[in-house]
């Protein structure tokens, strides 16, 4: 059983290497690495090079069982960090129970398979895997991270001079129809919908979702990354998690109901984990928006801007997972929402 720590790490750059340091100073080493989850300055677009420089970064000192997940954009208050999940078996007095976490990284998908059933199924499979793994079930889960792969023109020219057609012929777009076959591929595995179901929302049902799925699209990997974080009681450590939506950009509402649970329990935020996007409708309870006809700023970055703000001033800082394109993750135009948080030691408390 992988019992875990979670350190969040802000960052100068993405190739910046002092979280390595931060790791030792917490009598931890790169080998004890499940993921790194983290979030860089680049425009969260195919042409992002800041996830490619920091996967480059991590990519070669994290252990082969481990996977990397680099979110592009830090828009607004949001600030680049690193988020380490760090196996920790340690049994901490006063705990019958704790966060579990567990990585893997699925088959190479081809470029004709992105955004289409084999890559539901090959996410659903995956992540069915590390469930098995952890010896959680799926009710036991509170967050599925995938990073998953993208095409590229290259890609494109290629499936069209095989005769082949992609799933989209705009690279941009296909982002997003990679990350709605993860999510839906998580929605599988954890239960949510049946197979059939997802099918049918891959081609286009956008209230199919699942709220404990986090996706995001990247040129710098071929297959997908996946985390698994889940609470079992065959763990013993100070850390929880709770789970939700947001309707929209702007459900304070959803998100204080959660950190109210974490309140009534004594507990302290760690991180929040969340998903944004535009509302494809072109408004926000009923005022309309320009986050979709800006023709100089990617939607999905006012997204992360907004939410981020949000977010950033309820934990009371910056470092805040925020990730845009929300397809299939959450209801459309919110998000999903995990918020890690740790509880007090119950022999200094007295409980």
């Amino acid at each position: 059983m992988t019992g875990i720590a979670l350190l969040t790490v802000p960052t100068t750059d993405p190739g910046d290497t002092r979280p390595f340091d931060i790791l030792a100073e917490n009598g931890h080493s790169a080998d004890d690495l499940v993921s790194v989850i983290g979030k860089t300055e680049g425009n969260g677009c195919v042409n992002d090079f800041s996830r490619t420089l920091a996967a480059a970064i991590w990519e070669p000192r994290i252990p082969a069982s481990a996977v990397t997940v680099f979110s592009g954009g830090t828009e607004g208050v949001l600030s680049p960090h690193v988020n380490l999940f760090v196996r920790d078996d340690r049994r901490h007095a006063g705990f019958d129970r704790g966060l579990v976490a567990a990585a893997r990284r699925s088959r190479v998908l081809e470029p004709v398979e992105i955004g289409r059933e084999a890559q539901v199924d090959t996410v659903a499979e995956t992540v069915g895997k590390l469930l098995a793994e952890l010896g959680v079930t799926p009710a036991d889960v509170h967050l599925v991270l995938v990073k998953c792969p993208l095409l590229t023109s290259d890609t494109i020219a290629a499936l069209h001079a095989a005769g082949a057609v992609p799933v989209a012929t705009d690279t941009y777009a296909s982002m997003g129809h990679s990350r709605a076959a993860s999510s839906l591929g998580i929605a599988v595995a954890l239960g949510e919908c049946d197979r059939e179901t997802a099918l049918r929302a891959l081609a286009g049902d956008a209230d199919v979702w699942s709220a404990r799925a986090s996706a995001s699209s990247g040129a710098e990997l071929d297959d997908c990354h996946i985390l698994v974080v889940a609470e079992s009681p065959t763990a013993a450590n100070p850390l929880r998690a709770v789970h939700g939506h947001m309707a929209d950009a702007i459900d304070l509402a959803a998100v204080q109901q959660l950190l109210s649970q974490v309140a009534d329990a004594g507990g302290t935020v760690r991180q929040i984990f969340a998903k944004a996007e535009a509302d494809p409708q072109g408004a926000i309870r009923g005022f309309r928006h320009t986050m979709l006809t800006d023709s100089d700023i990617n939607a999905t970055r006012h997204a992360r801007g907004a939410v981020g703000g949000l977010l950033a001033a309820l934990k009371g800082d910056g470092a805040v997972y925020v990730s845009g394109g929300a397809e299939h993750q959450g209801p459309p135009g919110g998000g999903s929402i995990t918020v890690i948080y740790e509880l007090p030691d119950p022999e200094r408390t007295g409980a």
